[in-house]
């Protein structure tokens, strides 16, 4: 049974990046952590954040062509971008099951595509346009967070 949603928001890119990098720190090793929303509402941002735990670095991008992206050496992020895949078998194919089994933490966006293949535990991150360059951001717990998460979170 998830926890009960806990909405934030954020009124720039740069509070996206941060909500990411605070989440991150919160995560244990084999996360997944599941991204929704439409274009533009800033789910390569919030992975930028959580990558910045792993390697202190800015140099993320969306791995839409690419499909994923690995940062950090130990433990790793998996930043995997499921845009430009149309079924579960491509999804399949690429190895997200493997990912999502291994030690490292996976950000999945446009993870509806392969809800199918999600582990039973898993976080859900919705981010929606909230006027100009704000965002509301939906996150959902789902058997990952310790217990207290959400004021760890917003502290």
């Amino acid at each position: 049974m998830p926890d009960q949603p806990v909405i934030l928001e954020t009124s720039s890119p740069e509070e996206t990046e941060q909500l990411g990098l605070r989440l991150a720190r919160l995560l244990p090793p084999k996360s997944v952590v599941a991204l929704r929303g439409e274009l533009g509402t800033g789910k390569t941002c919030f992975v930028r954040g959580m990558a910045k735990h792993f390697t202190g670095a800015n140099a993320v991008h969306s791995p839409t062509f690419t499909l994923v992206n690995e940062y950090g050496a130990g433990p790793k992020l998996y930043h995997i971008d499921l845009y430009r895949l149309t079924s579960l078998d491509e999804i399949a194919d690429l190895g997200c099951a493997e990912l999502f089994d291994s030690d490292a933490l996976c950000a999945v966006e446009w993870a509806e595509r392969a809800e199918a293949l999600l582990p039973s535990q898993y976080l859900d991150v919705f981010l929606e346009h909230a006027g100009e360059d704000c965002r509301r951001v939906t996150i959902t717990n789902h058997g990952v967070l310790a217990e207290k998460w959400a004021a760890e979170l917003r502290d």
